[in-house]
């Protein structure tokens, strides 16, 4: 399928993806924009930001795949990936500072995965990743015009809960997590849209 985002031209590399959405809006909405949208309103929240950073790295040759993280007691995540020299790395929006950008650097998809682990928690500093999604292809959407329709592409996020996802580590691992570091909790929420923040359940 031919990409149709006129846009895309002026993205050269996937840092340059990752800057536009670092400066765009959080989009706290209950909404799926398609990545012309998000361009139009500049304005996104981490799905739109993935289906954004998928499409222009379409552009680049790619293939436009995203990634599902689950959590427990927080939001869900999601990033777009790409290879580069046979290494993965990852676009994503995020309204934190740490569950952004990864160079390509990663051997294998759980290796870029697990660099999210310390970085992933709740404003309680409960570290919460649980498991993550194989990459899914969103050319498999191209017939619902994805990257550049008006309508709502909710059911592309409904989508991914229906497919298997991969456990992070045992439950035995997980009750003995420790709570996330002050410096870095503050460092993760610096700047966040305090209405598009999970609000967690105290234990």
């Amino acid at each position: 399928m031919k990409n149709k985002l006129s846009f895309a031209k002026q993205f050269k590399k996937p840092v340059d993806i990752q800057i536009f959405l670092n400066n765009v809006l959080y989009n706290s909405e209950y909404e799926t924009n398609s990545p012309k949208n998000v361009f139009l309103k500049q304005k996104a929240n981490c799905f739109e930001g993935a289906l954004f950073a998928a499409a222009v790295l379409r552009s680049f040759g790619n293939k436009p795949l995203i990634v599902d993280l689950v959590a427990e007691n927080d939001d869900d995540h999601v990033i777009a990936i790409y290879k580069q020299n046979n290494c993965f790395g990852a676009v994503a929006k995020s309204n934190t500072t740490l569950l952004r950008f990864r160079e390509p650097v990663y051997r294998t998809l759980r290796e870029l995965i697990m660099s999210y682990f310390e970085f992933y928690f709740n404003t309680l500093g409960d570290k919460s990743l649980r498991s993550y999604s194989n990459p899914v292809n969103l050319s498999r959407f191209d017939k619902y015009d994805w990257m550049a329709t008006d309508n709502d592409l909710g059911f592309i996020g409904d989508y991914l809960y229906t497919i298997n996802h991969n456990k992070i580590a045992g439950s035995s691992s997980l009750r003995s997590l420790n709570t996330a570091d002050d410096d870095i909790m503050k460092l993760c929420f610096s700047g966040s849209i305090q209405e598009g923040l999970f609000k967690p359940k105290r234990k």
